[in-house]
This record gives C-alpha cells, sequence and structure tokens, in this order.
C-alpha cells in the first residue's frame, strides 16, 4: 500500500529526511506526509508515501493523527476486516480507511489487537507527548520493515534505501553476503548491510522491547474437510479483493494462479515470459475457463540484465531470483489498468508442492544436511554454516519432514513475499497473497503429508477441492518454474547460470 519512515532521536536534517522519503515515492504515488513530533527528551519524525487504495479521500492520508494531536500512525498494508472489527468493538471512524480503524483499535486494546487482525502489515504508532513509539509487523512478513539501531537512536523503514540515505553506507555483512551466495536470499533478519536488519514477522515492539505475538504452530494436527479448505479460499479471496481501486489477478497457467484467479473472478488477468520461454498457452486456457480479459506480457532477453542492475541501484539490495525481473516488467503494465493483483504465493509452502525436498523429508530417518544442501541450496559453493544457520529456528523440532516444513511456511516463503512486494511496489501495485492468509497456514500446519499429497499427488486437495474452476491440463500438468532463461542470458552452461546470477547482482550493487 505504502512506504513509511521513522525516525527516532538520530540527528538528521529536515530536507534529507524529506529525500529519503521521496526515495519510496514508487510505493506511495498518490500522495506525501511529513510530521515532526519534539518533545522533552525525544526528536520523532513520521514521514509516508500514500498508494491509495481504501479511502481515496486525503482525510485518510498519512501520518494519520488523533483529533487530540497525541498519537500518529505510519502504516504500509492492509487490514482486510477493519469494517468486522470497527463494529465488533464499537470503534467510531471518521473516515473509510483501515488506518483509523489501526490506530484507534490499538488505543482501545494495546497490544491484544493484533491477534484480531487479518492483513498484512508494518506500522509504527507513536505517543507524540512521550516520545514512545509501537511497531509491529504481520504473522508472515508479507510487508516488509527494516531496522536500523545505534545507540539511543532507531529508524523504521519500508525499503532499505531510505536508511542507507539517512544514515551513510553502512558495511557489508560478510554472513549476510554468504547467506545470498547460497541461498539467494537472507534469513534470521539478515540483509547485506551490518547494521540494517528485518523487522522479524509476527513480532511488535514497544521502545526497543521485542515480543512475538505469533508462531507457527507446532503440533501435529487432523487434516480439514474439503469443504474447510474450500470455504477458507474463498473467504481469502473475498477479503483481498477489498478495494476502492481495480483489482486484477496475476495468471501464470499453474494450478494456484489459475485458483485464485477464478475465485476472483476480476476483468483483468495476467501473464509474462518470453517469446521462446513461456506458459502462455495454460495461462490462455485458464483465461477462457474464468472468461477473463487477458493480457500477455513479452520481455526480450536482449534487455534483461539493464533491468536488473536497474532494479539492483534502486533498491540497494540484490535480486532474489531472475522472475524478480520479469514481474517486475510485467507488473509495469498491470499498473495500467490495476492498482491492486492477486498472486499465488503461498500454496507451495501450505500444500507441499515443492514435492521432491517435502518426499525426501518424509521418508528421512533423521535430518541429513548434505542431502537438504543438493536439494535445496541455489549457489553451489559449500556452505554448511550458512545452511545450519537458516534452519536453526527450526531444528528443535523432532522429525525431518516437521522441520523442512517449517522452514518452507516461515523463512523460504519471506523471500519470495520480499520478492514480490519489491517487484510490484516499484510499479506502484499492490499485490496480496490469499494462500498467505493466517487462517489457511495454521488449518494446515502439522497436517501428515498423506493428506497433502494423497495417493502421490502433488497438491492433491487443491486439485480435487477446485477441480471445477480449473482445467483438467492444468490439474494434470507438472508443476514448472517461472520461465526466465538464464543460460542464454548470460551465455552459460544450465550448471554455471544460478552463481553467474548472484555474482552479478552483487556486481551491481558493490559498484555503486
Amino acid at each position: 500500500m505504502c512506504g513509511l519512515l521513522f525516525v527516532k532521536n538520530f540527528p538528521v536534517a529536515i530536507e534529507r529526511f524529506e529525500r529519503a522519503v521521496d526515495s519510496m515515492s514508487h510505493r506511495g504515488p498518490d500522495a506525501r506526509g511529513i510530521s515532526v513530533q519534539d518533545g522533552p527528551g525525544h526528536s520523532l519524525l513520521l514521514g509516508h508515501r500514500r498508494l491509495k487504495i481504501l479511502d481515496l479521500d486525503p482525510r485518510s492520508d498519512q501520518p494519520f493523527t488523533t483529533s487530540d494531536g497525541r498519537h500518529s500512525i505510519i502504516f504500509n498494508g492492509e487490514i482486510y476486516n477493519y469494517r468486522e472489527l470497527a463494529q465488533r468493538h464499537s470503534v467510531a471512524l471518521t473516515t473509510t480507511s483501515d488506518t483509523e480503524l489501526l490506530l484507534l483499535l490499538y488505543l482501545k486494546l494495546g497490544t491484544q489487537m493484533l491477534a484480531q487482525l487479518n492483513g498484512m502489515f508494518a506500522f509504527v504508532i507513536t505517543d507524540n507527548r512521550t516520545g514512545s513509539y509501537f511497531v509491529a509487523r504481520d504473522r508472515l512478513g508479507i510487508k516488509p520493515l527494516y531496522a536500523f539501531r545505534r545507540g539511543g537512536s532507531v529508524l523504521f523503514s519500508s525499503e532499505v534505501r531510505p536508511i542507507v540515505e539517512l544514515t551513510g553506507r553502512t558495511e557489508v555483512d560478510p554472513f549476510g553476503l554468504r547467506q545470498y551466495r547460497k541461498l539467494r536470499t537472507f534469513f534470521n533478519g539478515r540483509t547485506l548491510y551490518n547494521e540494517i536488519k528485518m523487522f522479524p514477522a509476527g513480532a511488535f515492539e514497544i521502545d526497543g522491547k521485542l515480543e512475538r505475538y505469533w508462531q507457527l504452530p507446532e503440533a501435529e494436527q487432523a487434516p480439514p474437510h474439503d469443504e474447510e479448505v474450500r470455504d477458507l479460499l474463498k473467504s481469502a479471496v473475498a477479503y483481498r479483493c477489498i478495494s476502492d481501486v481495480p483489482v486484477g489477478s496475476y495468471l501464470s497457467g499453474g494450478l494456484d494462479s489459475t485458483i485464485v484467479a477464478a475465485l476472483a473472478e476480476k476483468p483483468d488477468t495476467w501473464a509474462v515470459g518470453s517469446a521462446g520461454n513461456n506458459e502462455f498457452e495454460y495461462a490462455r486456457m485458464a483465461a477462457d475457463k474464468i472468461g477473463s480479459r487477458h493480457h500477455e506480457v513479452v520481455f526480450e532477453e536482449a534487455g534483461f540484465l539493464d533491468v536488473c542492475r536497474m532494479l539492483v541501484r534502486e533498491r540497494m539490495e540484490p535480486l532474489s531470483v531472475p522472475n524478480e525481473v520479469a514481474l517486475y516488467l510485467m507488473t509495469r503494465q498491470v499498473k495500467e489498468r490495476n492498482t491492486v493483483v492477486l498472486s499465488g504465493e503461498g500454496a507451495d509452502e501450505a500444500f507441499f508442492g515443492y514435492d521432491r525436498i517435502f518426499r525426501w523429508a518424509a521418508a528421512a530417518e533423521s535430518f541429513d544436511l548434505r542431502e537438504f544442501d543438493r536439494l535445496y541450496s541455489y549457489g553451489t559453493n559449500p556452505d554448511p554454516e550458512v545452511l545450519e544457520d537458516a534452519l536453526a529456528p527450526f531444528r528443535h523440532l523432532e522429525r525431518p519432514l516437521s522441520i523442512v516444513a517449517a522452514f518452507f511456511q516461515i523463512a523460504h516463503l519471506h523471500g519470495l513475499l520480499r520478492r514480490l512486494d519489491n517487484s510490484t511496489m516499484r510499479c506502484g501495485v499492490e499485490a496480496r497473497v490469499p494462500f498467505v492468509d493466517h487462517r489457511i497456514v495454521e488449518k494446515m500446519a502439522g497436517v501428515a503429508i498423506d493428506y497433502r499429497m494423497q495417493d502421490g499427488i502433488v497438491k492433491a486437495p487443491l486439485k480435487r477441492v477446485f477441480a471445477d474452476l480449473v482445467p483438467p491440463p492444468i490439474i494434470n500438468r507438472e508443476k514448472v518454474g517461472f520461465p526466465v532463461d538464464l543460460p542464454l542470458i548470460f551465455g552459460v552452461p544450465q550448471h554455471a547460470a544460478m552463481d553467474r546470477w548472484l555474482e552479478f547482482n552483487l556486481e551491481c550493487l558493490l559498484a555503486i
């Protein structure tokens, strides 16, 4: 929805702060707000760039402040059930935005309000009189939030670049660099920069004290009924169609995006590929079944690296996978018709779509790091320490399948969500992910593999429950990756392509 920047007790000229906020204008091209709140012993700067999704009136611009001027909020994301929460807790709203509800609900319920939110969010609420702040991020980290701390100063931002612009270039984190070279992304809060960390998903902080409010359930549980799966996903999609601006759907021609697009029933669907490497045949088949106005975006391999170089330098972060570039190029076209787009991320994690690694984990008697490395890692250089670190939050689980399932649902998915947010918000488009609704994630946690791969069929529940919406050739096709021909783009053999991609990203970034 937006870009936010919060600074507490860090000396910076207001003009420089404004420039840092405006470096995220792509995230919020519709409005800009700056608030300076100084008091005894504290100095607060709140900056916001707004992408208008709900309540297009300027009354919902941010920073949004209570009528008495005491409390303010800067917020990136959407609270899909905000109307129900306002009614349930008798919160009188003067706008039709979820921003106002979020602020007033916190003032009424405190941190307990977080458990009631269905949405994607990163926000900061301030007490302008005392200088106290409350910051929180959604359960699975759909919306980004970065933190910088030095002495008594703290900065929070939707992107890395504003922090670097305010604080000066921080040193590269050597371990973060190794993570990227091995696993194409970052884990356990690290970034490429030593002093910039990712604020943890499912957590909140009050004046420096961090607490978790959500964890992935770890106990085994019985599988849901088919009706539950259908009703939950229908509800998740319906929530994510709430908007005062046009909504569309990505439609790759795979199972997940077809289900989402069919349930959404929105006019526009979108697919991307190169002339010689695409899934357009299946996407057209799905669009014909849905009856959507389908758009195909074709990119040229010849200019691919130039776009990648631009994205890396603008973001000051390396890209995780090459399809970030393709997503960006498609979303530039999406913006011409839709400001919100639905995407199928999260289905493979909840329903075990990565069948090769899940089958191995289910059959394994003990966890074998080398086998996990072989099945999962992207960079070819051996680095068991990086693998152990990425898996550390899940190694207390007893079974290999439990470790792998939790890793994918929390850590791996987080990287995919960063990719999606970066690619879409760069174009001023908000991506929403129905399969990452926490109700679905919680319902599938701990469910046996025999349900998710019944009779050996990958994602069997989704194929069974939504057989009426998905053409049989799509149900029966094997899972394929996003079509980007790295060997052709770099002129290298297949086995060397991913290592070359990772090094190219680092060369672009470190040359700035």
